[in-house]
Order: C-alpha cells, then structure tokens, then sequence
C-alpha cells in the first residue's frame, strides 16, 4: 500500500512539474474591486490545489487520530479482568485414612441438582380460553 502512495504522487509531481514548464507564463488574477496579482501561472495552479487539499487533508488527519483513540479505548475496556483462582465446591477428600476407616465407602458428595423432575410450581389455566 506504501508503494502505491509513493508512486502517486512521484506521478501528479511529475506532471506538476512538465506543467509548470510548460506554461511558466504570467497570469493576471483579479481578487476583488480594483485589486490584481500578477502571477506565474503554476504557482496559480499550485496554491489553488493547496488551498482545496490541506484543510480537507487535515480533517481527515484529525478524524482519523480521533478514532484510533477511541478504538484503543475500547479495546482496553474489551479486554476481560484477570480472574482470581476459585476453589473446587467440594473438598478433596483426606489421604489419612484411620483404621476404621478403611472398611467403609467414602461419602457421597452432596448434589446441588433438584431431587424432583416436576416444576415447583403448576401452571395457571384460563378457563375462559378452554370454554369451561
């Protein structure tokens, strides 16, 4: 993408230049009410290009500044929190076993999921809608 800036504008200096050879003659410009500059035609040309490029290439410098900044806002904010270590809900169970111990089966861990499989609560009917 650099090279195809670079190549053009080594082309539109390149034609400013054959330009400005080709027609260094002395232009009349009047500005207003008795007012006229006497000028070299491609300095004419030149200062009028700068005068539509620079402010429009400006704002576009700025804008762009802008929304980097914000990008890279909120791509900090996006960035997830180190998270802490969590413990495991149940304890592991202990190595040292006595002696009576050894002949029994380890507890079963307690289980958070529900016993039942029907809802706790029954749903309402509307007796207006079955027609009863």
């Amino acid at each position: 993408m650099q090279f195809i800036k670079t190549l053009f504008w080594v082309i539109l200096a390149v034609i400013l230049v054959v330009f400005a050879v080709n027609n260094w003659t002395l232009a009349s410009v009047q500005i207003w009410g008795d007012v006229r500059i006497d000028t070299k035609l491609p300095v004419l040309v030149i200062g009028a290009f700068l005068l539509g490029f620079v402010p429009l290439w400006l704002l576009h410098r700025t804008t762009k500044w802008r929304l980097n900044r914000r990008i890279k806002s909120l791509e900090a904010a996006a960035q997830p929190a180190p998270q802490a270590e969590t413990k495991p809900d149940v304890a592991p169970a202990s190595l040292d076993l006595e002696k009576e111990q050894i002949g029994r089966p380890a507890p079963e861990p307690v289980s958070t999921t529900p016993l039942s499989t029907t809802p706790a609560v029954t749903p309402v009917t509307d007796d207006k809608a079955t027609g009863e």
